[in-house]
């Protein structure tokens, strides 16, 4: 799926890059009062710096060539020219302000939709896809997007306005000259094609050296623990140094493009029209008398017609890279691999019978993990799923909780699809409990509640009394608003466990799911928390995965999986009996020799 990515953005024409920019104009339409207003203020800033020239000009041809020095007109040009420079400099403040407004607004709005975006996905997106490169779309890339419209979109604008002003100056000083110098915007469309052709291939391979080493520093950090266990720190330096190093290549293909095409080509361009200007007016004074203000004037406009125009070509770098960035962004928006559709037309779960008919799945579309899987659960009882790794029984789970889509078979539910229900009918009747359980950052009572307000204190401390957490928990300085750090680190794997389980019983689900629950719970902890056990599942149909056999004996149906089909199913005691499978199984864990 990277390589299928990496493709697409490779394959960024002009024509795509013009999708992507009308797209991401489209983002300005919620706040085109605001910006109404900015582009007002920008048309007077332009309009001062158009004039000012002109009373400079008539200053000098009108007053300072004659030696006329009237103290009144003077008083009044000068006044009139500070005045106009004071008004652009307050005037261009509430402007960059207002515009600046609009663009962080927009970048906070293009960052929600990709944060919710990213929790709307399907698992095989996040099976397929690094967890540093999405990070990366969602931080880096929408940075450099408002780096675009706080500087670049402004700056363009206000450029384009001032080029206009500065034209339709010259004009009306010198209509033959000003056609001229119209002369000169074919060249500077020639560079400015070169630059956006080259640019857009050397900034989307810079992107994506930042996204994967992005991906390779998310990568070191989540596994810290096995890179020091075993001595692995070589080979990842090396590893992020060669990405690294890819990194700092194409930052340096873009800087020599950059170093060619932009203010050096630009600074050419403007001594060409220089020369063209002093050369116009040194053959026509030799028949016709040439002001020197008209001179100076002229000057100073072919200067700030450069001077946008450089400006652009600095910014159209960071145009570039945004326009990159954005298509970046927008292939997450635009991904289709969302979680599974649930329709809605059920109503609630009322009493958690499971049914699985010729259930057939694949990850991949072509390997299939699960074969015609079928089984019942009643209400109130226990299946538990045992088998070696990769037998399929997370799988089974994955299916039930609605993490993927599946194509064959059916689940059932009380009788009905699983895809009927509400997704937080689903979720609110489903106990899950992982073998490593994930904690949030924030309190205890918080984890346990998961921000749910309807929950009571109390409720929170019954739930954890059920599952004999309140004891640890008690201990803490803090109780149950001790703080959680990421991951819950600071806690050992059965305190992080048992907050699970209370977390878990606080909603009162209808089906319970366990994934190798008491895994990481020491065997001490573990005999206490077995009477839990078989009160959380009593009234509720439960799905278990446990390695150790030791801990489903009395499950009501055991399903031994292989290779993705269910080759035995039985009780413990019928399991033994068939001496199959499960009966290796049983005595290869006890250490019985045969």
């Amino acid at each position: 799926m990277l390589a299928k990515e990496t493709q697409k953005q490779q394959e960024l024409t002009g024509r795509d890059q013009l999708i992507v920019f009308r797209r991401l104009l489209k983002y300005l339409v919620p706040h085109k009062k605001m910006l109404i207003l900015a582009m007002g203020l920008l048309i007077l800033t332009v309009l001062g710096d158009v004039l000012g020239p002109l009373l400079i000009k008539i200053f000098i041809d009108d007053y300072l060539t004659p030696g006329n020095f009237p103290t009144g007109p003077i008083i009044g040009l000068a006044g009139a020219y500070l005045f106009i420079q004071t008004s652009n400099v307050i005037i261009s403040y509430f402007q960059l302000l207002k515009f600046q407004e609009a663009a962080l607004k927009i970048i906070q709005q293009l960052r929600i939709d990709a944060f919710a975006k990213v929790h709307g996905l399907g698992m095989r997106y996040f099976d397929q896809t690094p967890a540093g490169g999405i990070v990366s779309r969602v931080t880096n890339d929408t940075e450099a997007i408002k780096e675009m419209f706080v500087t670049v979109l402004i700056g363009f604008i206000q450029s384009a306005f001032l080029i206009v002003g500065v034209y339709i100056a010259m004009f009306f000083l010198n209509f033959r000259l000003a056609l001229i110098t119209l002369l000169l915007l074919p060249i500077l469309g020639w560079i400015i094609y070169l630059y956006r052709k080259y640019s857009s291939v050397f900034y989307q391979d810079l992107r994506e050296r930042l996204g994967q080493l992005n991906a390779k520093l998310s990568e070191s950090i989540q596994g810290m623990g096995m890179i020091q266990a075993f001595g692995q720190e070589t080979r990842l330096k090396d590893e992020f140094n060669e990405i690294n190093d890819k990194h700092w290549q194409a930052g340096k293909r873009n800087i020599k493009i950059d170093g060619l095409l932009l203010r050096p080509a630009i600074d050419l361009v403007y001594a060409l029209a220089l020369i063209m200007l002093l050369s116009y007016f040194g053959i026509t004074s030799f028949s016709n008398t040439v002001e020197v203000g008209v001179i100076y004037a002229f000057v100073t406009y072919i200067d700030r017609f450069f001077e946008p125009i450089n400006q652009v070509m600095q910014r159209l770098s960071i145009f570039q890279q945004a326009i990159v960035a954005a298509s970046r962004v927008f292939l997450l928006l635009d991904e289709q691999e969302k979680a599974p559709r649930q329709f809605g037309t059920a109503g609630e779960i009322t009493n958690g019978e499971i049914e699985f008919r010729n259930v057939s799945f694949s990850y991949d579309g072509n390997k299939e993990v699960l074969k015609n899987i079928s089984f019942k659960a009643k209400p109130g009882q226990t299946i538990a799923l045992v088998g070696h790794t990769g037998s399929g029984k997370s799988s089974i789970i994955n299916l039930l909780l609605r993490f993927y889509e599946f194509e064959k078979g059916e689940i059932l539910i009380d009788g009905n699809s699983v895809k009927e229900y509400e997704t937080d009918e689903l979720r609110r009747k489903m106990g899950l409990v992982l073998q490593d359980p994930f904690l949030f950052y924030g309190t205890i009572a918080s984890n346990i509640r998961l921000y749910d307000q309807t929950l009571t204190d109390d409720e929170v401390r019954k739930a954890s009394v059920f599952v004999q957490a309140n004891p640890f928990i008690e201990t803490l300085p803090q109780g149950y608003n001790q703080q959680v750090t990421e991951r819950g680190s600071t806690f050992s794997s059965g305190q992080r466990q048992l907050v699970a389980f209370a977390r878990t019983m606080a909603t009162d689900p209808k089906i319970l799911v366990l994934d190798e629950a008491t895994a990481n719970i020491d065997t001490e902890t573990e005999v206490a928390i077995q009477a839990s056990l078989e009160r959380m599942r009593r009234g509720r149909t439960t799905i278990a995965i446990a390695h150790r056999l030791s801990t489903i004996q009395d499950a009501d149906l055991i399903l031994v999986l292989h290779n993705g089909e269910i080759v035995e199913q039985g009780t413990h005691q019928q399991l033994l009996y068939q001496r199959g499978l499960y009966h290796k199984m049983y005595l290869l864990q006890n250490g019985i020799v045969e």
